[in-house]
């Protein structure tokens, strides 16, 4: 259905469920004969002469690649409907989870060769399913929808594997290209997209009339959820064509795989769509029967005319019958009732009203009378029945209790509805606090706590009833008084209780929970400062309150430290700003520890030089045994001295440089005389180094010509060297340039002797 206009009311449901990854079931019970009747064939339609693959032994037994479907997931247009498939039609079933899915072994029948579809496919079908029958229909147009899918797509949009499925229909004033015996005009394809093209892989796909096509290949574009397994679709398409009423045409369904059997194919034909110029009412309901609730579930009686009539206005009067009255029982439901130009389908709602009144099941029929085209006169109908709605009862505990507890049993049972029942708990200003039927309530004062509880029945039906839970407990704390305490301790708490049963006994927690003078009794002295937690108990329950006890004169520890960081050894010095001690404890971080009662500073050093250290110098000034105050500030001491390796006092383990690094005096001594005769003594001129970075020999003939000129930075792998090349003996000058390892320059310069003898 193109469009669906609501008439006045949407729709009222009890209960919906959406299960966006669930799967269409495929049923293989009914036979394709079943199908036809049962599933396709909507109003204005006769069907006979059914059969499969040319055989009708074939179309009275359940097969495999014809079969029906059903479907809860609202990304697949369908609800229901029959599948024709190439494989078997289970394979159609999602999730979506295989690319190139082939599930065609034992589908059958099959069929092995059919003249249209290797006319629309331009190759040759290898294996599928025809499905033919003749029909005769009530008005002058024939339609119904249909949705083609595959797991060729996407890889095999364009192939030679080009799965092809046809409606091939003939008879009176149809013509085409497709002879058949008996109709001299041949037949049409009807499965066509808008300007005539047959629906194939290669002509609606990823690459081709991509406006008809539904991506469903990828975890990010998974259009229909989980509901099928095929990674692409045709969009909804309408197959119709005008037809004589009363008259007989033949139609055969087609599809096949083309030039392999692998990578699946199928078509979606939507229940009930194959209908004839005729407005069907159908009944729509929560429960999917006839059976609506008063004041629970509502019922929708659709009406639906040929994608054939689209383009005008039809208005359609019908009339109610059944033992329900109108206005009473129901709501008022407008009639006539106006089909609006474009508009297929138009929705009227009707809502049972809840009167408490014991009327069994009321029913509802309406019912539409047409004329079609051929002067005869179509009926259609629809009924719904209306069941009572309940009252339900509600029987609730209210608990009564002595004494303040938060864990009180509240339960509750209710009857009368359709079970069964759920129960939600709130607070008397309607916070949410539980549900089921028994649930644990709270009271911790004398009086009443509600509870609001909502029982409602499988129908969506309820009521709301008030638990009360009371509570007359006599036993109270009256006072609560103290004195406070100094360090020593001297402090003092006290309670008093009312409205005691029997004996009481008492019992006291705190900081002096220990004390050898504690006792049972509503009085505890020579405690130190602290919470007191009173509770006295009598024959029926307990009260319990708490008080502090003051603190006379704390100790308050305090001092500062000078200075903070520095190099090491460091030596800081320590004031001693406490108030009310009279014993000081000194953790200084390094293991030094000092105890005294006086309150002067005194000074201190961190001598470790081996690394940078923090240092956590901790003061705990003490009053008496049970009182103390704790006071921490943190040091830091750095390791200084020279960071230079090169240096002669480098010191590794140093991160603060200071300045104070000494660098070594560079060294280079010359050798007056070289002998190149390979005796291995004095072959090469070559000058010995001390603390140097870099260093450049220089060589020059008797007339001040270079004949030798090289620098090295890296002294450690190359160090300038003459070998004396082609030179004759005689006597060479030389001059040296080096730089030491704090950057000192250094200059010479001599003469060498060269004997080659």
């Amino acid at each position: 259905m193109k469009n669906i206009f609501y008439l006045p009311l949407l729709f009222i449901f009890c209960s919906i469920q959406v299960f966006n990854s669930q799967s269409i079931a495929v049923n293989t019970a009914q036979t394709p004969t079943q199908l036809v009747n049962n599933v396709l064939l909507g109003f204005g339609v006769t069907a006979f002469n059914i059969t499969i693959n040319g055989s009708p032994l074939n179309a009275n037994t359940p097969v495999s690649n014809v079969t029906s479907f059903t479907n809860a997931n609202p990304a697949f247009p369908f609800a229901a409907g029959m599948l024709l498939t190439t494989g078997n039609g289970v394979g159609a079933q999602g999730p979506n989870n295989i690319t190139g899915f082939t599930n065609n072994t034992p589908a059958t029948p099959n069929v092995g060769t059919d003249p249209e579809l290797n006319a629309i496919a331009n190759g040759t079908v290898t294996n599928g399913v025809v499905l033919e029958f003749d029909f005769i229909p009530s008005g002058d147009t024939m339609s119904f929808r249909y949705i083609f899918g595959s797991d060729e797509y996407p890889e095999y949009s364009p192939s030679t594997f080009n799965d092809a499925f046809g409606l091939f229909l003939w008879g009176p004033g149809i013509t085409g290209p497709y002879a058949l015996a008996g109709y001299p005009a041949g037949g049409s394809n009807i499965a066509v997209i808008p300007g005539g093209t047959p629906v194939t892989i290669n002509n609606v796909g990823d690459a081709s009339n991509t406006q008809y096509y539904v991506f469903n290949e990828s975890a990010s574009t998974l259009t229909y959820g989980n509901a099928i397994q095929y990674d692409g679709t045709t969009v909804v398409l309408n197959a119709a064509a005008s037809v004589q009423c009363n008259q007989t045409y033949h139609i055969k369904f087609a599809i096949s795989n083309v030039t392999d059997q692998a990578f699946d194919s199928g078509v979606f034909l939507e229940a009930g769509s194959f209908v004839s110029d005729a407005v069907a009412v159908t009944v729509a309901t929560v429960s999917g029967d006839t059976t609506i609730i008063e004041g629970c579930t509502d019922a929708n009686f659709i009406f639906t005319r040929p994608d054939t009539q689209l383009d005008d206005t039809l208005i359609i009067n019908y009339t109610i019958t059944g033992d329900a009255i109108e206005g009473i029982d129901y709501n008022s439901l407008i009639n006539p009732i106006t089909f609006l130009p474009g508009v297929d389908s138009v929705v009227i709602n009707l809502s049972p009203a809840q009167d408490g009144l014991s009327e069994g099941f009321e029913s509802v029929i309406i019912n539409v009378e047409i004329i079609n085209p051929c002067n005869d006169t179509i009926f259609s109908s629809g009924t719904i029945y209306i069941g009572d709605g309940p009252i339900i009862n509600i029987l609730e505990s209210d608990p009564l209790v002595l004494c303040a507890t938060d864990s009180i049993p509240l339960s509750v049972s209710a009857s009368g509805g359709y079970a069964p029942y759920t129960y939600v708990w709130t607070t008397i200003t309607g916070s949410p606090i539980g549900t089921g039927d028994i649930i644990t309530g709270s009271i911790l004062a004398n009086g009443v706590v509600q509870y609001l509880v909502t029982a409602t029945d499988n129908c969506n039906f309820s009521n709301v009833d008030t638990v009360s839970l009371t509570m007359n407990q006599t036993l109270a704390v009256d006072t609560m008084g103290t004195e406070p305490s100094s360090c020593q301790p001297t402090g003092v708490v006290w309670g008093l209780a009312t409205g005691i049963t029997g004996v009481p006994a008492y019992n006291w927690t705190g900081p002096g929970s220990n004390n050898t003078n504690f006792i049972d009794a509503s009085v505890w002295e020579d405690i130190p400062s602290g919470w007191y937690y009173f509770t006295v108990t009598d024959n029926v329950c307990s009260a319990s309150d708490s008080v502090f006890v003051d603190l006379l004169d704390p100790p308050i520890a305090s001092f500062s430290v000078t200075p903070l960081s520095g190099c090491a050894p460091m030596e800081v010095s320590i004031t001693n700003t406490s108030q009310n001690g009279t014993n000081y404890l000194w953790s200084l971080g390094d293991g030094t520890t000092n105890t005294t009662a006086d309150l002067s500073g005194f000074t201190h050093i961190f001598t470790d030089t081996t690394s940078n250290q923090a240092y956590v110098i901790q003061l705990i000034v003490q009053q008496g045994p049970f009182c103390s105050d704790t006071a921490v500030i943190g040091v830091v001491t750095n390791v200084c001295g020279c960071m230079n390796p090169a240096a002669d006092n480098y010191n590794p383990n140093a991160t603060v440089d200071d300045g104070s690094c000494i660098f070594p005096d560079p060294i280079i001594t010359a050798p007056n005389v070289i002998t190149p005769n390979n005796d291995g003594l004095n072959d090469t001129f070559i000058l010995e180094w001390m603390n140097l970075n870099s260093l450049r020999l220089v060589i020059l003939n008797r007339w001040g010509n270079t004949i030798y000129d090289e620098t090295s930075e890296d002294l450690l792998n190359m160090t300038p060297s003459w070998d004396g090349g082609n030179a004759t003996d005689g006597i060479y000058f030389y001059r040296y340039e080096g730089v030491g390892v704090a950057g000192q320059d250094l200059d010479g310069h001599g003469f060498l002797h060269l004997i080659r003898d």
